[in-house]
């Protein structure tokens, strides 16, 4: 999707910021699989409205490029505070615009099935990637889409994802034929929402690139159903499930 021609950009941060309890628990996870001292610069690939390029910069103590081909999303990241150590360039990550070996880890979070050509995007990874380099690939994949909050209430999405997501075996034989070998993998559980009513608003909001999709009408009996949704005592926050797969360059 070309984000330029569409709304979404000035909407995303309401849509997807799920506060900073959430960005906490993905600094943890990515801290817990890296050589903290050994991270000084992050490229922060499809950036987006740089949503973890501060947290990215002050858990690491590292310098921050946060990289997007949608000058949209970019606005909305620079209208931000944010330190000394991010900045943001507009780019493809087919061909990114640095140095080769510069960077120490690439931080992707749900950019990856917006590549259009992953292959390119992957060798181009392991072009600016320093030795014992790290690439952190947040996405979703077409394993949890079932899972998913808003599919069960928004039918003709299951289709849209299936179509829109890789699968796993897919989205790490791309970095394996780079030159990459998948490290670690696991299915990180975070809370986006403390209520379905309080999850209706944020779909509501129009940040979603595949809910920007479905029929007026369905999103609107989508939406109603949502903020009707009772899933009793025990289940009020909205949890999604998120896959995020850790790949090292191998020798040579």
């Amino acid at each position: 999707m070309d984000y330029d021609l569409t709304n979404i950009p000035a909407a995303y941060d309401r849509g997807r910021d799920h506060g900073p309890e959430v960005l906490n628990l993905w600094m943890n996870v990515i801290e817990s699989h890296l050589d903290v001292g050994s991270v000084t610069t992050i490229l922060d690939l499809g950036c987006g409205t740089g949503r973890f390029c501060d947290a990215l910069a002050n858990r690491f103590g590292a310098r921050v490029v946060g990289l997007d081909p949608s000058e949209k999303m970019l606005h909305q990241a620079r209208r931000k505070p944010s330190g000394a150590l991010v900045y943001y360039e507009r780019g493809a990550a087919e061909a990114i615009p640095i140095g080769d070996g510069v960077v120490d880890m690439i931080f992707m979070s749900m950019s990856f099935h917006h590549f259009r050509d992953p292959d390119r995007a992957a060798e181009e990874c392991r072009r600016v990637l320093r030795a014992n380099g790290t690439v952190v690939v947040r996405n979703g994949t077409r394993e949890e889409i079932s899972n998913y909050p808003y599919v069960p209430f928004f039918p003709s999405t299951r289709r849209m994802l299936e179509e829109l997501l890789p699968d796993r075996a897919r989205l790490r034989a791309v970095f394996e034929t780079a030159g990459f070998r998948c490290s670690q993998s696991q299915v990180v559980m975070q809370t986006i929402a403390p209520t379905w009513g309080a999850y209706a608003e944020k779909l509501a909001a129009g940040a979603d690139s595949v809910l920007a999709r479905v029929s007026n009408e369905e999103l609107s009996s989508g939406l109603d159903a949502v903020r009707q949704h009772d899933p009793g005592p025990h289940g009020r926050a909205v949890i999604e499930p998120i896959d995020v797969f850790f790949f090292r360059m191998t020798e040579g």
